[in-house]
């Protein structure tokens, strides 16, 4: 018995739509070289007021039932997002699955209440979210893994019964710029992505994200914050809206062959081969030790595209909800000693300037996070969010579902990100007698 439809991730469903939107903006729907997941990339951009934007997504989320708090989490998590550049998780992505996998099909409950449920641990909480907003759930579950670490060093909150919190670099960088080392898993809405060696998608996108608290070293949190396929779903979706192609080897078609053409793709694959492979693994036994069912019906619900058919394609007793992992440290509880004479700070920064020493920095080394700091170096520049002509049209497209003003090309200021090196630099920052060391040249011992 087939359980579920066709099984086409809800992103690949917009791909019609979006061609008649990209076709009224008089946008090319010819392939173009794919961008990176994240970032403003070079090229032209509106920048929409940041209170206007969270205006907008809040009043959408309220016209979906949602209270104002519950609103308000998302837009700001939206807010952030896009601050940093992070496009494939952004507004127009939240408020998308929600209509798909959410409140309209019960897989999200507008004004659910969350359930905090005994633990013989101090240090670690078990929640039961009741499918209250991924977003809220994951803001206060955050917060209190910091509040957790400041009394026992580190902190942990589980949650069960979950919806997709979006963002998970966000919550992350939060913490981080809070002094907090933090991490965040949670099992992708469903499943899309084939196990290496395998033939039918059974893991989801399953993303890991890490912050570190590195400003003082380097000017910003690393973030390390990334699907485990090849990429994203909501970076598969930036792509549709600009009509671009996928990059080689993400994905495959219905019959198994490798695609580079969106409305084609059936699946995606693991990024790394058996190592990403591995890592989404991890997200699912995350999952299955703290609640989470089978992946392969994780949010199919009845009525929703791909979801099961009846009551009866869902087994007794299965749950089809996610699960969330939230963990912070800090980093003066895992402190031992350190060289030099160093303190903990001063290592940390020895460590990345030798890591982008050796010729690394200057050939083009990055750090992870520095994209993100870069995308928000621009939005304080420019005084807000920037959206390409297309995320204003479909903006605009829920502004009129919340009943706000929608915003326009036309009304709004057009900003040029031009190409060159980013604003954000690590190397005056970092020791130069570590930083400015000559490249090595290393025979590997086999």
């Amino acid at each position: 018995m087939e359980r579920f439809g066709s099984g086409r991730s809800p992103t690949l469903t917009k791909m019609h739509r979006l061609r008649r939107l990209r076709a009224h903006l008089g946008a090319p729907d010819a392939a173009a070289p794919a961008p990176r997941p994240v970032a403003n990339d070079p090229g032209e951009y509106f920048v929409l007021d940041a209170d206007a934007h969270d205006a907008l997504v809040s009043a959408a989320f309220r016209a979906r039932g949602f209270s104002a708090e519950e609103a308000a989490d998302g837009a700001y998590i939206a807010r952030l997002a896009s601050w940093h550049g992070v496009h494939s998780h952004a507004g127009i992505k939240a408020l998308h699955l929600d209509h798909h996998l959410g409140s309209a099909h019960g897989g999200c409950v507008p004004g659910a209440e969350l359930e905090k449920l005994p633990s013989k641990y101090p240090a670690v909480e078990r929640w039961n979210c009741n499918r209250k907003m991924g977003q809220s759930c994951a803001r206060q579950a955050m917060q209190r893994c910091m509040e957790l670490a400041d009394t026992y060093g580190t902190g942990t909150v589980v949650c069960d019964e979950a919806f997709h919190y979006m963002w998970g670099g966000g919550y992350v960088l939060e913490a981080a710029k809070a002094g907090y080392i933090a991490y965040t898993n949670c099992p992708a809405s469903w499943a899309e992505v084939v196990p290496f060696g395998g033939r039918s998608p059974t893991l989801g996108t399953n993303p890991h994200s890490w912050a570190l608290p590195t400003t003082e070293a380097v000017g910003f949190p690393i973030v390390i914050d990334w699907a485990t396929s090849m990429m994203a779903s909501g970076a598969i979706a930036v792509l549709a809206r600009e009509g671009r192609d996928l990059p080689p080897d993400t994905g495959v078609d219905a019959e198994g062959n490798i695609t580079t053409k969106i409305d084609e793709l059936s699946a995606l694959l693991p990024f790394g081969r058996h190592k990403g492979y591995g890592l989404s693994l991890l997200d699912e036994l995350y999952g299955a030790f703290i609640g989470a069912s089978l992946p392969t019906l994780r949010n199919r619900w009845i009525g929703a595209e791909g979801g099961l058919g009846s009551d009866a394609d869902l087994p007794d007793g299965e749950k089809q909800t996610c699960t969330f992992y939230f963990q912070c440290t800090k980093p003066d509880a895992i402190g031992v000693s350190f060289a030099a004479g160093r303190s903990q700070e001063e290592n940390v920064g020895a460590v990345l300037a030798d890591i982008l020493g050796h010729g690394n920095a200057a050939q083009g080394c990055l750090l992870p996070g520095q994209i993100e700091a870069e995308s928000a170096r621009l939005s304080e520049e420019h005084g807000g969010l920037l959206f390409t002509a297309v995320e204003i049209g479909e903006l605009a497209e829920y502004a009129e579902e919340g009943g706000t003003a929608a915003p326009t090309t036309d009304s709004l200021k057009q900003v040029t990100v031009a190409p060159g090196p980013l604003g954000v630099d690590v190397a005056d920052r970092l020791d130069p007698a570590i930083l400015n060391t000559p490249p090595i040249i290393n025979k590997p011992v086999f």
